[in-house]
């Protein structure tokens, strides 16, 4: 009785365990070629890293420059004498200057935009600058 008891306890058991570990058996590629793949996508991740951070410093390397131009070209405009640099807005992305604002005559727009082009480093100039009339109409 016991012998069959026994039997009835292994067996079942036995195909239990058999079905856990059958997901293992079944598997398409051997351990090695697993492990070798895991290693190829943690080199892949470390890369993608890497061209990530070389982007990121790139990104800051080129605002910074764009500040240094910026603050030049201001510089520029408030030292000249024939413009009146306070209504003129200056922003730079990638080297182009956008010159925005509002002056008194068609001549200083133009002298305010050769000289953000004679500052070092402007690869272009945007200019939006606006010419105003002071005088009113009655």
């Amino acid at each position: 009785m016991k012998t069959k008891y026994a039997f009835k306890l292994i067996v079942p058991a036995i195909l239990f365990g058999m079905v856990l570990s059958a997901p293992s058996f079944a598997q398409d590629q051997p351990a090695s070629q697993s492990m070798h793949q895991a290693g190829e996508n943690v080199e892949q991740a470390g890369s993608d890293t890497a061209a990530a951070a070389k982007d990121a410093y790139r990104g800051t390397e080129r605002a910074v420059k764009d500040t240094a131009i910026t603050a030049d070209v201001k510089g520029k405009l408030a030292r000249d004498r024939n413009v009146r640099s306070s209504g003129i807005h200056v922003d730079t992305i990638a080297g182009v200057v956008t010159l925005k604002g509002n002056l008194p005559s068609p001549e200083m727009a133009e002298h305010a935009a050769q000289l953000a082009e004679q500052t070092n480093g402007v690869k272009s100039v945007n200019n939006q600058l606006m010419v105003v009339s002071s005088a009113s109409s009655d």
